[in-house]
């Protein structure tokens, strides 16, 4: 078979020779050999030549600052050309994230109605640190610090818990509770609930935070830890004051059961961009796309009696180092903030937020099953101390 010539290349590398035949004659003339040599130098010392050299064999740019004449010459070096994938198209840059901390109705404020939006418009991100700007770092470990409170994390982590766990025989260990329990997920495939005072609140349990902590007692109970769920609802008909409707119920079920040590209160987040844009918070462990999940420590920095906001947190950084530990992508950085969220009731509270409202209910069933194994053994330790 006739091999085709390749016209292009052979015009490009015939004016390439012609015109550095010319160069070398020109500078030979006019300044002679030493001339020519100073000129190779300086093409050679160019910075702008020597980056975009550089940038094609290394892969495209958005713009090419050589001349005609200079991309000409780096169009003759085979090394420069070999790269395959200088002709593709640059990555898209990222897109910015949304406020990654929790909505502001979790501190009990008056709320606007969520923004909702087709499944297929939501838009997914795994939310994980990039940076440690705007963060408390230590040990390993990322904190949203939402208020003036000073916070050293590898002595957090360090910090013993004033209270360790019963044997499960002789009581409730953990009380699941839910001051949001309203709060749903995006309708998807069989998961349709009827909404109640919201488009992602409902009073189905079988759809609403109620199913979230049923899964999260399933999974502590099978490893042998003793759950009491309370299935009460505190923010229905009327959301504001959930958290004055839910501390009462909090303290009753302490003077009831002492031994209760820790008071896990389920809710999920919001996540809305600046330009109404739905947000979820996913990640894929072992093949299954799964809720992120985000643990929120109260503290006095409000203003609320809370004296006792270290210990909470020295739980949380506890967990955080589980979670992480056992599924890198699954736990969003703890957030600290300035409401008290009952937390002041008892050692061992905590707000666990299990993925937002664009996520879908199997998501969310996925990330408190994994929340919970990881959880669970630092419970369990707590029960060997």
């Amino acid at each position: 078979m006739r091999k085709k010539i390749k016209w292009g290349r052979l015009f490009r590398r015939s004016a390439a020779l012609f015109l550095a035949t010319m160069g070398l004659w020109l500078l030979l003339i006019g300044a002679g050999a030493g001339a020519a040599s100073g000129a190779a130098e300086a093409l050679g010392g160019s910075g702008d030549f020597v980056s975009a050299a550089l940038r094609t064999e290394l892969g495209p740019a958005r713009a090419d600052p050589l001349s005609f004449w200079g991309r000409l010459a780096v169009d003759q070096s085979p090394l420069l050309v070999a790269n395959p994938g200088r002709e593709t198209e640059p990555a898209p840059s990222a897109e910015p994230l949304p406020n990654a901390q929790p909505a502001p109705d979790h501190d009990d404020i008056t709320e606007a109605p969520e923004t909702t939006t087709a499944p297929g418009d939501i838009v997914e991100r795994t939310l994980v640190p990039t940076t440690t700007e705007g963060y408390v770092t230590g040990a390993g470990l990322y904190l949203y610090n939402r208020t003036d409170l000073p916070v050293d994390l590898l002595g957090v982590l360090k910090q013993s818990l004033s209270f360790t766990l019963a044997p499960a025989p002789d009581g409730p260990q953990i009380l699941i509770i839910h001051t949001h329990a309203t709060e749903a997920y995006t309708q998807d495939g069989t998961d349709i609930y009827t909404p109640s005072d919201n488009n992602t609140r409902t009073l189905d349990e079988a759809h609403n935070m109620i199913r979230v902590g049923d899964e999260m007692e399933r999974v502590f109970t099978e490893m042998g830890l003793s759950v009491l769920h309370d299935r009460s609802v505190y923010d229905y008909p009327q959301y504001n004051g959930s958290y004055g409707r839910s501390g009462p119920a909090v303290q009753n079920y302490l003077a009831q059961y002492p031994t209760i040590r820790l008071v896990l209160d389920v809710h999920r987040d919001a996540l809305v961009g600046s330009d109404g844009t739905v947000y979820k918070a996913v990640t894929t462990v072992d093949g299954v796309k799964t809720a992120q999940v985000m643990l929120v420590v109260g503290s006095s920095a409000g203003g609320g009696e809370h004296p006792n906001w270290m210990q909470n947190l020295a739980l949380a950084a506890r967990l955080q180092k589980s979670l992480d530990t056992l599924y890198p992508t699954l736990a969003r950085p703890m957030t600290l903030r300035q409401s008290v969220y009952n937390q002041n009731l008892s050692p061992g509270s905590l707000l666990v937020e299990v993925g937002s409202h664009g996520n879908t209910l199997q998501e969310a069933l996925a990330g408190a099953r994994l929340f919970a194994r990881a959880a669970g053994s630092v419970f369990l330790s707590l029960a060997a101390e």
